[in-house]
C-alpha cells in the first residue's frame, strides 16, 4: 500500500497528512482529486463521521481510505463547535469559512476566555467493507484567543493558545506543529497500528508515551488519552464530547 485516499477536500489538512506521511513512504490523493463528492456528516460523534467518510472515499475510489474528522471544543460553550466546526457560521449566520467560524466563536464568547481542546479521529479502512478499521485519536489542550495571533495553519489555529506555548496554533511552523498537535500525534498513533497490523510492510515501533495506543487483537487502536476528561480531570470520560471507543 503506497497510495490511499483522504476523505476531504480541506487543502490544510491535505498539507499537513501530505507532510505526515511522506516520511512512510505514501502518498496521500485527496477524494476531490479523484472527483468524489464529499457526503453528508450527520453524526453526533468525530468517530461515527470519520468512519462514514472513509467508507465513502474508499467505495469511490477503490484505494485504502484515511478520514479525519475533528474540531474544536469550548468548555465555554459546551464543548460546542465539536463536530459542526468547519460550519460552525454557517449554522448560526450564514457565513463560511475560517474568518466567518472565528468571528461566530468570539460573538458567542462575549469577551469571555475559554478553555478549548482540540480533537482529531482518524479512521483507515483497507476498503470500503473492511469490518476492522484502524481508529486513532488525540486531544489537544490549550484556551481561547479573543484576538488572533499569527497566519499560518488553518481553522481556528490563529485563536487556539496550546497549554504551555507563548505561541498560538498559527504562529507555530509547521514542522513544529506537528510535533504536538491532535493531527499529528493522531497520526503517529495510526502509523503505530498500521506497522503493527503488518500493512506498511515494517513496524514502526511502539508510539512514544504521549502517543500511547492500546491494540486490541490487531482489530483497530485507539488513543489512550482520548478516554479521559477533555478539560484534565482523570476519572471521567470526555463530558459531552462523546468520545467514540473501539471494542
Amino acid at each position: 500500500m503506497r497510495q490511499l485516499v483522504l476523505a476531504s477536500a480541506n487543502a490544510g489538512k491535505l498539507r499537513e497528512f501530505e507532510a505526515l506521511f511522506a516520511v512512510y513512504g505514501l502518498q496521500v490523493v485527496s477524494q476531490q482529486a479523484l472527483g468524489i463528492a464529499p457526503p453528508e456528516e450527520p453524526y453526533a460523534s468525530f468517530l461515527e463521521n470519520a468512519l462514514h467518510k472513509a467508507r465513502h472515499a474508499s467505495a469511490g475510489s477503490g484505494l485504502a481510505a484515511l478520514a479525519d474528522d475533528s474540531g474544536i471544543c469550548l468548555a465555554a460553550l459546551n464543548d460546542q463547535p465539536g463536530v459542526h466546526s468547519a460550519r460552525w457560521a454557517a449554522i448560526h449566520q450564514g457565513g463560511q469559512g475560517d474568518r466567518a467560524n472565528n468571528y461566530t466563536v468570539n460573538q458567542q464568547l462575549a469577551g469571555r476566555s475559554s478553555e478549548a481542546v482540540y480533537f482529531c479521529c482518524l479512521v483507515f479502512l483497507r476498503r470500503a467493507d473492511d469490518p476492522m478499521p484502524l481508529v486513532a485519536q488525540a486531544l489537544w489542550r490549550g484556551r481561547w484567543l479573543a484576538e488572533p495571533r499569527g497566519e499560518g495553519g488553518f481553522g481556528y489555529d490563529a485563536h487556539f493558545q496550546p497549554h504551555g506555548q507563548v505561541l498560538s496554533a498559527a504562529q507555530l511552523d509547521a514542522e513544529a506543529k506537528n510535533r504536538v498537535s491532535h493531527r499529528g500525534r493522531a497520526t503517529r498513533q495510526l502509523m503505530s497500528a498500521l506497522g503493527e497490523a503488518g500493512l506498511l510492510g515494517f513496524s514502526t515501533g511502539a508510539a512514544d508515551a504521549t502517543d500511547a495506543t492500546e491494540a486490541r487483537g490487531g482489530a483497530c487502536a485507539v488513543g489512550v488519552e482520548a478516554l479521559v476528561d477533555p478539560w484534565g480531570r482523570r476519572g471521567r470520560r470526555g463530558r459531552g464530547l462523546r468520545l467514540g471507543r473501539s471494542r
